[in-house]
């Protein structure tokens, strides 16, 4: 018999816990562990116990870092084999950007449908990208593909790919995450893209990227 797909849930609402163990029943996939907080989510990591798939709410209460991406990529070296899956309030592109930055595998909004909601935790648990036309499916394409061609303002493709990830609202260490490289190397890059689009900021160059729909 083969064995269950397993997942842990860290979200605060127990109504969205439920939620999840009803849609999850009968399919072959068995919710191991629920934590409400991120003090629990760090006891549970510490546990070693390690599910197929974490699922976690982007905005976990008591996370000691900025919020629920940047505790997850705290504890990513503890996560090792663990595919990450993030919920949120609304599809908002710069949170499918920053789970992407950090490594996960799929970012939900709280309005997925109970086929969604499989499809992308065995997606995760395969170690599957994500498909479909949601907003973390769609970022990563573009993120993940260099331009092929400079702009009139002679950006290199690197640098346009940076400029993606500004557009999006991505901090120097999500792009750094991202693209693999140092944060110091990022640094280099805006100001590179702050020079010659003759821009003073990364707010600026944010604009200009969704302008030239580079995000």
């Amino acid at each position: 018999m083969a064995q269950p797909l397993t997942v842990a849930i860290a979200c605060p609402l127990e109504l969205i816990r439920a939620g999840i163990r009803a849609m999850v029943a009968k399919s072959g996939i068995e919710v191991v562990a629920e934590v409400g907080t991120a003090a629990q989510l760090k006891t549970l990591v510490k546990s070693g116990r390690k599910p197929h798939v974490l699922l976690v709410d982007g905005c976990l209460p008591g996370c000691p870092s900025q919020d629920g991406f940047e505790f997850v990529s705290e504890l990513a070296p503890q996560l090792d084999g663990v595919s990450v899956v993030f919920l949120t309030a609304v599809e908002n592109p710069t949170y499918a950007a920053r789970a992407r930055a950090v490594g996960a595998s799929n970012c939900l909004s709280l309005a997925f449908d109970r086929e969604e909601l499989l499809t992308a935790l065995k997606q995760a648990a395969r170690k599957q990208p994500a498909t479909g036309t949601g907003a973390f499916a769609v970022i990563t394409k573009a993120l993940t593909t260099r331009a092929t061609e400079t702009s009139e303002q002679s950006l290199t493709p690197r640098e346009q790919q940076v400029l993606s990830h500004l557009g999006y609202g991505l901090s120097n260490k999500d792009i750094a995450n991202s693209l693999e490289i140092s944060v110091e190397t990022v640094k280099e890059y805006v100001q590179r893209i702050l020079r010659k689009l003759r821009l003073t900021d990364r707010t600026q160059a944010a604009v200009w990227a969704v302008r030239q729909k580079l995000a």
